[in-house]
């Protein structure tokens, strides 16, 4: 009787054996996210060299400076950083009418110290008139008196150039020796300043100063009548040795400080800086190679031509990029027998270059 129920309880035991168990299907597992895409981190861009010269510059501008016949001054000084860099550049060479620098910065002082008023008014007549560029003389010749202020006369003497309202400048300032003791006054030791347009100009073609000189093309008729050796030997000295000279570092130097506000007010700064922006004279010059975007303000200088040879052409001025780095530019010709679109080519190439290796 035990044996039926052990045996049943094997038989079920067998059964069960064969029976299979149902499988466990695997569930397919989830893909796993893609990685997220990790952005490449650009390496931190080098800081602009505000005190090294860029070397691209400093070669292209002694190429152009060795392929430009006649005795040429380029430098070229950062504004917001320390360096300078150019050729020739502690030499000195004739200014010509970039002195008109000087004359305003001496009267824009008194301004500042209330000796001068912009407002101020100045008599111009017939014995105040000067020689070659003077669009006042017009003005005098109709009107017989003219009164400018001395706001207006530092316009045209900047703007356009005028000879006869830089003279009458010169007077407000206090002649000659008050536009040196300003320059001596505020370190600006590489720069002189002459007798003043009508002596300057007499004395380098051999003429005796007259009054009447500067009616028409007086000047030049007397001129023409001084023998050529004496021209050739007067215009050489005059180069080697300008009584006007000024040195192209010595040039961009005080346009740094001026810029930085360092050699008057800050109103007379702006007036001085917006009036040298609104320049008409040389627009071929430095400021045909300026790069679109960037802002330019500048004085030019032209002196006399005795052919083959000219001199003391000129251009000075501040190059502003767009994000607001400046630079100094300043290119002298003492003297080249090189023509007029060929000088304008070289002042264009500096100021391309300028551009060209900004931040590079």
């Amino acid at each position: 009787m035990v044996a039926r129920p052990l045996v049943l309880i094997l038989a079920t035991a067998a059964l069960s054996a064969c029976v299979s168990t149902p499988k466990q299907v695997a569930q397919p597992r989830p893909a796993p996210p893609p990685p997220a895409r990790v952005q490449p981190v650009p390496p931190p861009l080098a800081p602009r060299a505000a005190n090294e010269v860029p070397q691209g510059l400093r070669d292209e501008l002694q190429a152009l400076w060795r392929s430009f016949p006649g005795k040429t001054g380029i430098a070229v000084r950062r504004i917001d950083g320390d360096w300078v860099v150019g050729q020739r550049g502690g030499e000195l060479f004739p200014q010509q009418s970039v002195s008109k620098l000087w004359v305003t910065m001496t009267v824009l002082e008194k301004v500042d110290r209330g000796e001068v008023s912009l407002d101020q008014e100045v008599t111009i007549t017939a014995n105040d008139l000067t020689l070659f560029h003077q669009p006042l003389a017009a003005r005098v010749s109709r009107e017989g008196v003219v009164r400018e202020t001395v706001r207006s006369l530092i316009n045209e003497a900047l703007t356009a150039s005028d000879n006869s309202a830089n003279d009458a400048l010169l007077r407000t300032a206090g002649g000659p020796a008050a536009v040196t003791d300003f320059l001596r006054r505020k370190g600006l030791s590489q720069i002189r300043f002459g007798p003043g347009e009508r002596l300057l100009q007499s004395s380098i073609a051999g003429v005796e100063w007259r009054q009447e000189l500067s009616a028409g093309r007086a000047f030049q008729a007397a001129r023409d009548r001084v023998p050529l050796d004496r021209r050739r030997n007067l215009l050489s000295a005059y180069v080697a040795d300008p009584i006007d000279g000024a040195s192209p570092e010595g040039i961009v130097d005080a346009l740094a400080r001026l810029a930085r506000g360092e050699l008057l007010s800050q109103a007379s700064t702006r007036l001085m800086l917006d009036t040298l922006g609104r320049t008409r004279s040389g627009p071929n010059r430095l400021k045909a190679g300026v790069p679109m975007g960037w802002q330019f303000l500048h004085k030019t200088g032209t002196g006399q031509d005795l052919p083959p040879v000219s001199t003391g052409y000129n251009d000075v001025g501040i190059m502003t990029a767009p994000d607001g780095t400046r630079y100094a530019v300043a290119v002298m010709l003492a003297e080249t027998t090189a023509g007029i679109p060929a000088r304008m080519q070289l002042m264009q190439a500096v100021s391309r270059a300028v551009g060209r290796w900004h931040q590079r």
